[in-house]
């Protein structure tokens, strides 16, 4: 048996799909205004939470004896910022220094440990969908852009150090976006109107150093190829082995079909 709190988006539909086929029973807690609905469908058992009610969240696996649990999905930052958490996640608010993704989420795992469910990567379920180095699909990769994949990564690695973010939009070797508190596909779009009528920008994805798996996976879907393909982001590189490709077959058709060219990049790329 194996719990799972499922955000918004496609990947959580991945996961309970993939464990499913192992055998794997799905208990999923979803959240209001944030999971489909369809995932209900998909696993076993579902129950609903609003974003906050970390006590009812943990009850629902414990209470069905679940003792590991994957945590999936997006929660729109807006919504971070209207949480009305209840006690037990006001007591863990007070007591975080810092409040960002890593320290908020492993606080969490450290919550959900007490009580005897240890939240761990989803990693070992989903690693068919993780290229690792050498991969390229799309278009053809055009002549000297991992000269820019090659600056993007240390750019990208030390924003990502900094807690910044994890994307960024360069063009021949001078940094036109940098994620914030946006997202991906917002930087994107910024990143490739900043590159000019000419377009040719490219954008590298990365994860921090010692990035913690369990409660967030770099991803790429077919969305933001489409991002790319409008904005002029004609290369988007992501690090090999760490980053998940959702929904790859269309992924890869959208990005031959809109000039995208898709990099597997090494640390540090070759």
């Amino acid at each position: 048996m194996i719990g799972l709190i499922a955000g918004s988006k496609s990947l959580p539909f991945v996961f309970a799909r993939e464990a499913r086929r192992r055998g794997e029973t799905v208990v999923a807690v979803a959240f209001e205004g944030e999971t489909d609905p369809a995932l209900e469908a998909e696993v076993a058992a579902l129950e609903w939470v609003k974003v906050g009610q970390l006590s009812r969240m943990i009850r629902a696996f414990t209470s069905r004896g679940v003792q590991r649990c994957v945590m999936l999905g997006q929660i729109a930052p807006r919504n971070l910022f209207d949480v009305r958490p209840d006690l037990r996640a006001m007591s863990l608010l007070m007591r975080l220094k810092e409040k960002n993704a890593h320290t908020l989420f492993g606080a969490i795992g450290d919550e959900l440990a007490k009580d005897g469910v240890q939240l761990v990567p989803a990693v070992p379920w989903l690693s068919a969908w993780m290229p690792g180095p050498g991969y390229v699909a799309g278009a053809p990769l055009p002549s000297k852009s991992m000269e820019d994949v090659r600056y993007g990564f240390a750019i990208a690695k030390e924003i990502a150090r900094l807690e910044i973010g994890q994307v960024v939009v360069v063009k021949e070797g001078t940094t036109l976006a940098v994620e914030g508190f946006e997202g991906t596909d917002a930087c994107l779009e910024r990143g490739g109107r900043l590159a000019g009528k000419s377009g040719g920008a490219v954008a590298v994805k990365l994860a921090r150093a010692g990035h913690d798996l369990r409660f967030d996976i770099p991803c790429i879907g077919p969305k933001t190829i489409e991002v790319c393909s409008q904005t002029g982001v004609r290369v988007l590189a992501f690090e090999a082995g760490m980053t998940l490709l959702i929904d790859r077959e269309e992924l890869e058709e959208k990005a031959r079909n809109g000039s995208v060219s898709l990099v597997a990049a090494s640390s540090p790329p070759a």
